[in-house]
């Protein structure tokens, strides 16, 4: 076996239509920023290779649409993810508000084997609107909830700016790959009573 195998990681990003989240992506992967809003169909994703203490991984970056009709694609689209991020706009409050809807969409469509410890990352993303003066999500208000949570990690971005987006996504990499790593774990571990304890899974899992 080489020493050097690549791992491929599954990050979802999360949250109201609108906030950003395409943005964020096509910044991080392409260092780009489009003006023009479009929204996203479904889901799509891009891909970037990195490296971390000289291993090679592919961060697979899902976004799935904020419109609440889409939600109803979720399960395939969240399956197998091993970071979930959720964006928000400082400037508009349900976006913060619905924070709490999209963590429990994600709990009961990805079904991960370790809810209370999967990692997540929360993006507060346009902070650059208006020098600031639109916000109305203070980020003590935010971070109160991410340590409600679990102390889930907070980063305040500004995709047209290319603020803390390399940051936040450094931080999502690392998580994801301690998770893709525990959840290799598990399932070694559990694979030799996997006939006994799961009668009812199926022989295929997209």
């Amino acid at each position: 076996m080489p020493s050097r195998r690549r791992t491929l990681l599954k990050v979802i990003i999360l949250g109201d239509s609108g906030v950003g989240k395409t943005s964020l992506m096509n910044q991080y992967v392409n260092k780009k920023f489009s003006n023009q809003y479009k929204a996203t169909i479904g889901a799509d994703f891009l891909s970037k290779e990195m490296q971390f203490e000289d291993r090679l991984f592919t961060l697979q970056i899902w976004d799935t649409a904020g419109q609440e009709r889409f939600q109803s694609l979720g399960v395939a689209f969240y399956r197998g993810a091993d970071c979930c991020v959720f964006v928000y706009d400082v400037n508009v409050m349900k976006s913060f508000d619905d924070l709490d809807n999209w963590r429990e969409e994600f709990l009961i469509q990805a079904s991960p084997s370790d809810p209370e410890n999967f990692p997540f990352v929360v993006l507060g993303n346009k902070v650059d609107v208006d020098g600031g003066n639109s916000r109305v999500v203070s980020e003590k208000k935010a971070r109160a909830w991410c340590a409600l949570k679990g102390n889930i990690p907070y980063f305040e971005t500004s995709a047209k700016e290319g603020t803390n987006v390399e940051d936040a996504f450094q931080c999502i990499a690392k998580n994801a790959l301690k998770s893709g790593e525990e959840e290799e774990i598990y399932l070694l571990d559990t694979i030799d009573v996997a006939n006994n304890s799961r009668q009812g899974s199926t022989s295929c899992e997209c």
